[in-house]
């Protein structure tokens, strides 16, 4: 059977149908890909990886065929079973080895793929590894076990003699996290948490429970979906979508909660809800779990950084600049955030996509060290949650809005020449996408248009001081990008 790794090795991680794209030949195929292209030239004389799998019902057996590729090229395997994401990050950076996870995250149940990752849980994104695992694997499937003749710098096969063994890391993981926030002395909570029937089932009566063997915490847990099942049979484990937090939402006002909180379905994205089930905003999340580190670090006698991507609200960085960090805004995409905070030594970084970044967890991504800082907040002080997250939501957001479109470029600047001609003021950049920013005028507003990578989709994001301006600038945005070429009015 052909396979075509372009469709399903992207530019960070792979992601693909099992198993007409993904099979156990492909995951064997990058798993020799993998040990050649990212392990092997990094290597001690012991070269290792770790290796864990979600709740998917493929998981164990491309994780079988992923580690005989590793194997077969001399590479050992350690794998840890059952995990989230950020689980297995915490095993390579403990370990001290590169890392495999199988999971689709949020994707439906038909999905599998693969997150790669260097030792210390460093991302292998498409300029960092993953363009050479794709070339390599597919000359494997292509039955060209040789490295392609313009790669020649590409080790050749291993020896075959590499070992496999189990390890159980749950109970490490959790007390890790447990050690970066204390929460033993908060008043008590109560805390509705939705697993979607992902990973968070697994993870938090671990963490925040005491499953793992680790003392209670002043936490009265409320369970929704904690059954492991990559079917997804109550909702898809994407929070990021609102019909998958009603019921989250519902629980948390029917149980009297003080909040709720949602994972997707590796548990490395934490959404949050207040005590009345109103969604408090991954911006708002970035500002108060921010704060905290920054003060932190400022204790330690250090000035610190936070990274945050460009689709943030504008109130992360005035409320953290105020608090005397430097703030560094990037692109959207882990492995955008990942390299700046590595490189600037950043104490967090935040995206509005409820991915959060730490120092302390290897510059890596964790759903589940939010929540306890979230908890942390809330339990250290007597007010409820939508009176502290009201402090870090000063503005109006519109989401993330996506418009199908026949050509992204031309739709941008259809819009752009229309802004510049209404506001002829308005600062641009093009960092990612286009930004369109009328903060420093009056009324204040910014939005960003981004394309995306795989579809023929407009992404948009508006900001505004109030509710009518931030409706006004989506809608007149929105006019003009679903406009036919030739057929659209100005800015207005």
């Amino acid at each position: 059977m052909a396979f075509d790794l372009s469709q399903i090795i992207k530019a960070y991680d792979v992601r693909g149908t099992v198993p007409d794209q993904l099979s156990p030949q492909v995951a064997r195929a990058i798993g020799r890909a993998f040990a050649r292209a990212v392990v092997l030239p990094e290597a001690d004389a012991a070269p290792g990886v770790v290796v864990g799998h979600d709740m998917r019902d493929s998981g164990p057996e491309l994780v079988e065929a992923f580690a005989a590729g590793l194997t077969a090229e001399g590479v050992s395997v350690t794998r840890i079973g059952l995990c989230s994401t950020d689980g297995l990050y915490h095993a390579s950076g403990v370990l001290g080895l590169p890392g495999a996870m199988f999971t689709a995250s949020h994707n439906p149940a038909a999905y599998n793929g693969i997150k790669l990752c260097r030792a210390g849980a460093r991302p292998v994104g498409q300029a960092t590894g993953l363009a050479e695992v794709r070339e390599v694997a597919q000359a494997i499937l292509d039955d060209d076990d040789a490295r392609p003749a313009e790669a020649g710098q590409m080790p050749s096969a291993g020896t075959g003699n590499g070992t496999v063994t189990d390890r159980d890391t749950l109970a490490d993981y959790a007390a890790f996290l447990r050690g970066l926030v204390d929460l033993s002395g908060l008043r008590p909570l109560k805390v509705v948490v939705d697993a979607g029937n992902g990973m968070g089932g697994h993870t938090v009566p671990a963490v925040l429970g005491e499953a793992a063997g680790l003392p209670a915490l002043p936490l009265e847990i409320v369970p929704l979906y904690f059954e492991l099942d990559g079917t997804f049979p109550n909702h898809e484990a994407n929070p990021l979508e609102p019909a998958n937090l009603v019921d989250l939402q519902t629980a948390v006002v029917a149980n009297e909660a003080d909040l709720g909180l949602a994972f997707d379905g590796d548990a490395d994205r934490c959404f949050v809800v207040d005590e009345r089930g109103v969604p408090v905003s991954p911006s708002a999340i970035t500002a108060l779990v921010g704060l905290r580190e920054v003060e932190k670090e400022k204790a330690a006698g250090r000035t610190p950084t936070v990274i945050h991507n460009l689709i943030t609200s504008r109130a992360v960085p005035d409320i953290l600049s105020a608090a005397g960090a430097e703030t560094l805004r990037t692109r959207v995409g882990h492995s955008f955030i990942k390299a700046e905070m590595a490189e600037r030594d950043a104490v967090f970084g935040g995206e509005h996509s409820a991915h959060y970044y730490f120092r302390d967890f290897f510059f890596a991504d964790t759903g589940m060290l939010a929540a306890m800082h979230v908890l942390a907040a809330l339990g250290g002080q007597p007010h409820p949650l939508s009176a502290l997250a009201e402090m870090y939501e000063p503005y109006v957001a519109s989401g993330e809005i996506n418009s199908t479109v026949p050509d992204a470029a031309e739709a941008t600047q259809r819009v752009l020449d229309a802004y510049l001609a209404a506001y002829p003021g308005v600062v641009v950049d093009r960092l990612d996408g286009v930004t369109v920013s009328h903060w420093d005028g009056h009324p204040q507003w910014w939005f960003n248009l981004r394309a995306s990578n795989t579809e023929p989709l407009l992404r948009l994001n508006v900001e505004a001081t109030d509710e009518d301006i931030m409706v006004k600038v989506r809608d007149d945005v929105l006019s003009l990008v679903r406009a036919e070429a030739g057929d659209a009015g100005g800015a207005a």
